[in-house]
């Protein structure tokens, strides 16, 4: 064409009019060359040459050379009959070609007798390999399949095995589909999975095309694809010089091989008939257009399609009354029939389609015909939005695909070289975020790296971050924390693996570092978590486990197997002194109690309750206490052990932090299966956990009343308030001598009638008294046969009994004074 003074060139696809007026473009200069789309219109006031989509095609305007692309799709059913048109009246003055398969060469001899034809062979071969697993096919594969949801399966699968492909798909905008043809261009992902979109229009480096499916629905019914059909998309793999193979995958059965054969030999039926539509229509009215497009095909080798979507709407409209009386005289009619040509790009029903073109006909028939800038507005403000998933995405393209279409109309929309760069600028956004939205969802450039890696023979390299965050060539591989390495697995062994050695690289120095930091470390960097876990900047280095002893746990350091043995030894050591200096520090008193020089029952209390960590019940040591001697009580009292009335228990160590210390030595030493929580920062009292051993709260500092535990030297002092003012013949509680404890009466009353009392909820408050102790049972004497010579047994003599002590009476006071 750029050979000639001017020319036309039709293309069957937006995408490729579009790559060919940048061709062009950079040939011939800006100002010489134009495109003319449905959706897009560039035309310079000098413009000699013409780059068009088919339908767009001026064909009026009289130039040196005229082309069509894709010939063949004279016969599909929805667009053949402008291919058609084209190749029966449009012509160049100097040159016509028409570009195309085989197939449609014994048509054009009959319809066009004086057209010649030249042959170009295809250079490279195209071989059949047979059916694959998705997961073998080879690098640089196209897989092809004919639904939206088997697209999107394919493309998730090769991202968890492969690492992702690109999608493409015939919904996408132009901007969108060659973004992801440029990720499989540029080699970032070795897989491209795509519907029969791909089998025109775009050149790539494909080497294999894999069918997922050997049937497609066609708009009306599934049907099985044409050999023809099938070797369009094959004819993907291999260009040029480049041989291809193709096969099928998935679920597809093979190939017959008589269709394999004419696949690999080019060899096909040849087309019965191209779809013809009239183009000589008459506008006087809109029964006269209808008439005019009923009208049968000139002679043999040309049909009638079923009625084309434009003339469906048509139809629709015409029934309506308002366009009715619109419609009247050529102008009009010809208006109606340019508005029915709006392409349905959502792809809706026909009368949805025909409820737009209705108001946008009655629009462009009003007073000011044309489309108020308002109303553009409107649309447009509703579909600039680029959130929601895929689907919502490629929706709004279609939607705004409408609007730049109408906008490109000549003198339709007001203001229209604005509304033309706003709904491209919305297009683009759109794109944009629909291509993200692909990549983010069907690529995982890390394991594509990686596949790709491990192909090769280049060594990759690892660093780690201040913050443990490791990298290979630049893609997050896992987390060294503290001194674990945490991989984030693919899923792929061998990626997996060649991540674990290309990290070593890196980590055993840094561990080294971390290592060495740790053991010269103050002790004040480390703590310990409510877990039994030693903490080093906020990770965890190593957990407590069972000693001999609950007071002495043992360290087990958690570090990754690329520690040198060495400095994990000196690290158990480092812990352990860590440890040791901890449970010494807020449980002092029981260590120094156990390793005090006490002898005998003192001794044995000692270790008693430095083995219970700071709480033993007074009844369990009862015979102990009654043979301590005042020295012992002095020496035991020397090393902070209290005898309360109900526990023998240490008060320094009821504080929040040994309390909670107290509870993690009892969990390292019971390892129950599941542990409790830790007893509340700072209470006196809180509600106990079902299932938890007595053993834990009294282990921990309190002891466990129907549902609640209490700190023991609250109950002891609550205990001594109860017996003083029984001692002054008090009967009622106060009820300012439960806020310490910080508890109700009904709970007052079940920790009372533990304690030993007698206690209930009345009127007039919490009752109290003393628990009298039941009366001995009197049994009978046993009886002694006579002829055993024993003597016989003389009743014991009866006890006077003794007369009830009034318990407000001062001799009972006196009485429980000398008892306590």
């Amino acid at each position: 064409m750029l050979g000639h003074a001017s020319g036309t060139i039709g293309f069957p696809l937006r995408l490729l009019a579009r790559e060919n007026y940048d061709r062009a473009v950079a040939i011939k200069g800006v100002d010489a060359v134009a495109l003319v789309t449905g959706e897009e219109k560039i035309v310079p006031p000098r413009a000699t040459y013409f780059i068009c989509t088919v339908e767009s095609m001026p064909i009026d305007r009289d130039v040196a050379f005229l082309a069509v692309d894709e010939i063949q799709l004279a016969a599909d059913r929805e667009r053949g009959h402008v291919f058609t048109d084209r190749l029966l009246h449009s012509r160049g003055r100097v040159e016509t070609m028409f570009l195309g398969s085989e197939t449609v060469r014994p048509l054009i001899r009959r319809l066009v007798p004086d057209a010649k034809f030249i042959t170009r062979p295809r250079f490279s071969k195209l071989t059949y390999s047979g059916p694959k697993k998705l997961t073998r096919l080879p690098r640089r594969s196209a897989v092809v399949a004919f639904s939206v949801s088997e697209v999107y399966g394919i493309a998730d699968l090769l991202r968890r095995q492969r690492g992702g492909a690109a999608v493409v798909l015939g919904a996408l905008s132009p901007r969108a589909r060659n973004a992801q043809v440029a990720l499989y261009q540029s080699g970032e992902v070795d897989y491209l999975v795509a519907t029969d979109a791909i089998g025109m229009g775009l050149n790539m480096d494909v080497d294999h095309v894999a069918f997922a499916s050997l049937s497609k629905f066609d708009g009306r019914a599934p049907r099985a694809l044409t050999p023809s059909e099938l070797s369009q998309i094959a004819g993907r793999a291999g260009r040029h010089m480049n041989d291809g193979t193709f096969g099928v995958t998935a679920e597809a059965s093979a190939l017959d091989p008589e269709v394999v054969a004419r696949i690999e030999t080019h060899e096909f039926q040849s087309v019965k008939a191209l779809y013809w539509r009239n183009s000589d229509l008459q506008y006087a009215t809109v029964q006269s257009l209808l008439v005019g497009l009923q009208k049968p095909p000139p002679g043999p080798g040309l049909m009638r399609p079923s009625t084309p979507e434009d003339q469906l709407i048509l139809d629709i409209l015409a029934n309506e009354s308002d366009v009715r009386e619109r419609a009247k005289g050529s102008q009009r009619v010809r208006l109606l029939w340019d508005v029915t040509q709006v392409p349905d790009f959502r792809k809706l029903r026909p009368e949805n389609h025909a409820r737009l073109l209705s108001q946008i006909f009655m629009h462009l028939s009003d007073v000011n015909e044309c489309i108020p800038e308002d109303w553009v507005a409107e649309h447009v403000g509703r579909i600039d939005r680029a959130d929601g998933d895929i689907h919502a995405l490629m929706d709004r393209i279609a939607a705004i695909r409408t609007w730049t279409y109408l906008t490109n109309r000549p003198r339709w929309v007001e203001n229209a070289g604005y509304w033309q760069d706003q709904t491209r600028v919305v297009e683009d956004r759109l794109s944009d975020s629909l291509h993200d939205k692909l990549t983010e969802q069907f690529i995982d450039r890390r394991i594509a790296h990686l596949v790709k890696k491990l192909k090769g023979t280049d060594r990759m390299v690892a660093a780690v971050d201040e913050t443990g965050r490791v990298e290979v060539d630049g893609h997050f591989i896992g987390t060294l924390n503290g001194l674990v390495f945490e991989p984030d697995k693919t899923g792929l062994k061998a990626a997996d693996r060649a991540i674990e050695n290309a990290a070593d690289a890196v980590l055993v120095p840094e561990l080294e570092r971390r290592g060495r930091l740790q053991i010269d470390a103050e002790d004040d960097v480390f703590s310990l978590d409510d877990s039994a876990r030693v903490v080093w900047q906020d990770s965890v280095v190593a957990t407590l486990t069972p000693g001999p002893r609950p007071l002495s746990p043992k360290v087990l350091v958690k570090a990754d197997d690329r520690l040198d043995r060495a400095i994990y030894d000196q690290l158990t050591a480092r812990y352990q002194a860590w440890t040791d200096a901890h449970i010494s520090k807020l449980l002092g008193p029981l260590i120094q109690a156990e390793a005090a020089p006490l002898k005998g029952a003192a001794r044995g209390l000692a270790f008693q309750v430095s083995e219970a960590l700071g709480t033993v019940d007074r009844k369990e040591a009862e015979a102990q206490v009654r043979v301590l001697t005042d020295e012992d009580r002095k020496a035991l009292a020397g090393h902070r052990i209290r005898f309360g009335l109900n526990f023998i228990y240490v008060p320094d160590v009821l504080k929040a932090d040994p309390v909670r210390l107290r509870a993690l030595l009892w969990v390292i030493t019971n390892a129950p299966d599941t542990a409790p929580g830790l007893p509340p920062s700072g209470r006196v009292s809180f509600p106990t956990e079902k299932g938890v051993p007595a053993d834990y709260y009294r282990s921990s500092g309190f002891h466990p009343v129907k549902g609640m535990a209490y700190r023991v030297d609250m109950i002891e002092r609550f205990s001594a308030e109860v017996r003083r003012l029984l001692r002054e013949g008090a009967k009622i509680l106060p009820p300012a001598n439960l806020s310490p404890l910080g508890i109700g009466a009904e709970n007052a009353v079940e920790l009372l009638v533990a304690l030993g009392y007698v206690s209930s909820v009345g009127d007039e408050g919490i009752s109290i008294a003393i628990r009298r102790k039941p009366k001995r049972q009197k049994t009978k004497p046993k009886s002694h046969s006579k002829t055993d010579g024993a003597e016989k047994r003389k009743p014991r003599p009866k006890k006077r009994a003794e007369k009830p002590i009034d318990p407000d009476s001062p001799f009972a006071v006196l009485k429980d004074l000398v008892k306590s």
